[in-house]
């Protein structure tokens, strides 16, 4: 066991997984974008199969954290809960605290079959991603700026649109807006006494508009709300970093569904339904700090084979001519050859490194507690 850590740990083959992800990501944007001749004549064909040329990359991440950190994934719910993923459209609200929450999301989303079809209300930053943001762009991901003047048009177009998508979806919605952070909480908090909401001890004052917009705009597609809270065993803090260096992490998911029928319809109402939701949270987070588990029946759904077996044909597929190129670079003497392998081998390890960045806390950016965005609440 203490090998396998070791050779995790191994820059040489993260370099040859992140290739694997990146090559791979390059070659399924350029299918995409062959497939776009298909929106006109069937829309249903086009989405049906970006569904599933979205899941053979975002599956490579699950597989990291599945196969390769072996990280455990286990939900607090209750059976009837459990038996409805996967089987209706629903919007998903997941407190935004740790550099790998989605990570976990997508893992319940793969096990439950949704990977593929997943969405999220996206900041307009991303757009810009290679691999993440284009990818995104021909899922029909809606994307915002978070000033809600600008966004009021494409949010509700880009919501409209996705009213008829032909896959069960799980639409995720980070409430709070921006990652957790001390600072930001204490801002929030501010905002909250202003206001005279009351005060949350784990997560950020919710920002109620993009909820109850995406829940107006897909009335009659979803069904129900899953609240969900995440945490993770013995306090730890884990980064994508971590998870590519095969450090094994124990997640835990306490998962609520909400029938759409539940939830006030009046906007005003809505919102004030979404404050209380969160004060529910942060006692939920509470109960976790003190007793090391959330309320309800242990679930623990299994991994299953495919991330692995997508990431093996990659592999496969990938690997074997770079390896091919690179025994020849070196076997041929040639200094030009073997500096400019070298060099693309640097170039390569820094653009990794940036797209793993855009998950680090420490540079996800957010203009929470200006006044413009304290207007947007």
């Amino acid at each position: 066991m203490g090998l396998i850590s070791y050779l995790k740990s191994q820059f040489i083959l993260q370099l040859l997984i992140s290739f694997v992800f990146v090559v791979s990501g390059l070659i399924i944007n350029f299918i995409q974008l062959c497939t776009c001749v298909l929106w006109p004549i069937d829309k249903q064909l086009y989405r049906k199969i970006n569904c599933r040329l979205s899941y053979s990359l975002w599956s490579q991440l699950v597989m990291l954290l599945e196969w390769w950190s072996c990280t455990e994934c286990t939900l607090y719910s209750d059976q009837a809960t459990v038996d409805m993923f996967g089987k209706e459209h629903v919007i998903i609200i997941l407190n935004h605290n740790y550099e790998i929450d989605f990570l976990c999301g997508w893992t319940m989303c793969e096990r439950f079959g949704v990977l593929g079809s997943s969405k999220v209300l996206a900041k307009h930053e991303l757009l810009k991603v290679p691999l993440i943001g284009w990818t995104w762009y021909f899922l029909e991901i809606v994307f915002c700026k978070r000033k809600w003047e600008e966004d009021r048009e494409t949010v509700f177009r880009g919501l409209h649109r996705l009213r008829d998508y032909p896959e069960y979806m799980w639409f995720l919605l980070y409430c709070e807006g921006t990652r957790f952070t001390e600072k930001k909480h204490q801002i929030s908090m501010q905002v909250a006494e202003s206001k005279g909401l009351p005060k949350l001890k784990y997560h950020l004052l919710p920002r109620t508009k993009g909820f109850t917009t995406t829940l107006q705009c897909l009335k009659g597609t979803v069904t129900a709300v899953y609240d969900v809270t995440l945490n993770f065993k013995d306090s730890k803090n884990p980064t994508l970093l971590g998870i590519i260096n095969g450090t094994k992490y124990k997640a835990d998911l306490c998962v609520r569904r909400f029938p759409v029928e539940e939830i006030p319809e009046d906007e005003k109402e809505c919102a004030n339904w979404l404050h209380k939701l969160y004060q529910e949270k942060d006692a939920l987070q509470e109960q976790y700090e003190k007793e090391g588990r959330f309320p309800g029946q242990v679930i623990k759904p299994p991994r299953r084979p495919w991330t692995l077996l997508n990431f093996l044909f990659w592999a496969t597929l990938l690997l074997s001519p770079l390896i091919n190129f690179a025994w020849d670079v070196f076997v041929s003497g040639s200094p030009l050859l073997i500096i400019g392998f070298i060099l693309f081998l640097v170039v390569a390890s820094v653009a990794v490194r940036r797209l793993i960045g855009v998950t680090e806390v420490k540079k996800t950016g957010s203009s929470y507690g200006d006044q413009e965005a304290k207007k947007e609440n």
